[in-house]
This record gives C-alpha cells, sequence and structure tokens, in this order.
C-alpha cells in the first residue's frame, strides 16, 4: 500500500470550519477509512472517554440544516436519520487508536499532515496580514492604494457555484 493513499485535495475539501475549529464530518472520514459510517460511529461510542468535546461533537439540528442545504445532501430516502458528528484535529488523530485497519492508519497520516498543512498556510497568511497592518501604520495614507491592491490580493475568492440543470448546445448554422 502507498503512502500517496488519498489525494490531499480530496481530504482539504473534507475539512470544514465549524464553531471556531476546523472539522471532519463522520460520513466523509468513514468514507476515506472506507468503513461504514454507523461502524465508524459504534467504534466511537465503545471509547468515549478518548473523545471530550473538543475532539469530537455532534451537530445541532440547525447546523446540520446548514450542511444539509450546503452541500444538497438527501433529507428524505436514503438520508441520514441522526446529526453527524464532527472531529476536530485532535479527535481525528485520536481515531487511529481505535481503527486498526492498514487504511485507517494511512488515512489518517493524510489527514494529519493535510490539516498541519492547512495550519501553516493559514499562520503565514495572518504574519503576512500582521506586517501589512505595520507597515500600512507607519506609511499613513501615502501608499493607501498600494496596501488596497494587496489586501484585495491577500483575499480568498469565494468559489462561484456551478450552475444546477441541463443546458443545450444551441448549434451554429
Amino acid at each position: 500500500m502507498s503512502n500517496t493513499l488519498i489525494p490531499a485535495e480530496r481530504i482539504e475539501k473534507s475539512i470544514l470550519p465549524d464553531r471556531g475549529e476546523r472539522v471532519m464530518i463522520d460520513s466523509d472520514l468513514a468514507m476515506l477509512y472506507e468503513v461504514e459510517t454507523k461502524i465508524l460511529n459504534r467504534a466511537v461510542k465503545r471509547n468515549l472517554l478518548r473523545f471530550p468535546d473538543d475532539f469530537m461533537f455532534q451537530l445541532t439540528v440547525k447546523e446540520t440544516k446548514a450542511l444539509r442545504f450546503h452541500f444538497g445532501t438527501s433529507k428524505g430516502r436514503g438520508g441520514r436519520r441522526y446529526r453527524p458528528y464532527v472531529f476536530t484535529e485532535q479527535g481525528v488523530a485520536m481515531l487511529s487508536s481505535i481503527l486498526n485497519s492498514d487504511r485507517a492508519v494511512l488515512a489518517n497520516i493524510a489527514i494529519i499532515r493535510t490539516f498541519v498543512k492547512l495550519r501553516k498556510i493559514l499562520e503565514s497568511h495572518s504574519d503576512l496580514s500582521r506586517k501589512l497592518a505595520e507597515l500600512e501604520k507607519r506609511y499613513d495614507h501615502q501608499f493607501k492604494v498600494v496596501f488596497d491592491a494587496i489586501r484585495q490580493l491577500m483575499t480568498i475568492p469565494a468559489p462561484r457555484p456551478k450552475p444546477i440543470g441541463f443546458r443545450a448546445r444551441t448549434s451554429k448554422k
């Protein structure tokens, strides 16, 4: 089994912000570990002492609805019956102690590396913002246009939603 088991981009898309934390949903983790979500949650419930509130928590009804709206997941047949659990970086690390398959170990390594990579990116971004603010204070309004342009470049653009539905191609004759 190779160490490049799961592309980092796939993991990055699964990491979501919630309650001021970066978390992963139980169903996404189960997919990465190649186990059913109920099996993952059952293993966690057998080891609840290892998962305090800052490692894992269950989403509220409102958070679940927002998640469903955001991802367009099913709420009727085939949907979830229970509100999902989410795991912080520490919770994901703790999962490796209760899931013993080779796949789970390799998936955990890839997930933890992705969390670390994201943390480094955020730290460098905040350092850059702080340094820019210091420069802006020092040079007042002389370079306001330059600072505004730099800030605009630093902001991460929101992804544009893809249009939903069928669009017929029009033939040019």
